[in-house]
């Protein structure tokens, strides 16, 4: 079983989300036949079966053994991940029309947590070390120091690109998200940054 299956696949994400079957895939976290997992939900075999095939033809889960239970093969099945990555992409695109993306744009944004997504999915979970960092923090800008604080932000990025930015070393991807802070929704307090 892999910590992370990342969806690229509309068929994939269509599987999945359904709430019947998103209930089946947590009961196959460890290994499970239909009988098992329709006896834990309160469902028929029938029923229970009829979404772990879905789940299986869409590589979201495989059967992991057979054995025989009064004269009847039956299946033993498992989630193929502990968690799945849906790909941003899958999320809001009518058509597969991509809009030009600039880089101040919204849908650029996108675009770059959709690429973080699938580069850190790819990354080996068993590798003896991954050197990464994370940082995330709110900044509050005027409108009239907008442009001031962009070009200080360019400026300081370009000089870490210019520094460390050599053909000799480890690659390492550096990417950075701005964007408008949603307000909390009434009832909700923030957290802090």
């Amino acid at each position: 079983m892999r910590d992370v299956l990342y969806l690229e696949e509309l068929e994939q994400a269509e599987a999945l989300l359904k709430p019947p079957r998103i209930e089946v895939l947590r009961q196959l976290a460890e290994p499970a036949s239909c009988t098992e997992v329709a006896q834990r939900l309160g469902q028929t075999q029938q029923r229970v079966y009829y979404h772990v095939k879905r789940l299986v033809d869409a590589g979201l889960a495989t059967q992991v053994a057979e054995r025989r239970v009064r004269g009847i093969n039956e299946g033993v099945y498992q989630a193929s991940a502990r968690s799945y990555w849906l790909s941003p992409r899958l999320v809001g695109r009518i058509g597969g029309l991509r809009r030009a993306r600039d880089e101040l744009s919204l849908g650029r944004l996108l675009d770059l947590m959709e690429e973080v997504q699938e580069e850190v999915a790819a990354l080996d979970p068993g590798a003896p070390e991954l050197p990464s960092v994370a940082v995330s923090g709110e900044i509050r800008v005027r409108p009239e120091q907008r442009q001031a604080f962009l070009d200080d932000l360019r400026d300081t990025l370009q000089d870490l690109f210019t520094r460390y930015g050599g053909a000799e070393g480890d690659a390492f991807k550096l990417a950075l998200a701005c964007y408008p802070r949603p307000a909390p929704s009434p009832g909700k307090e923030e957290a802090p940054p």
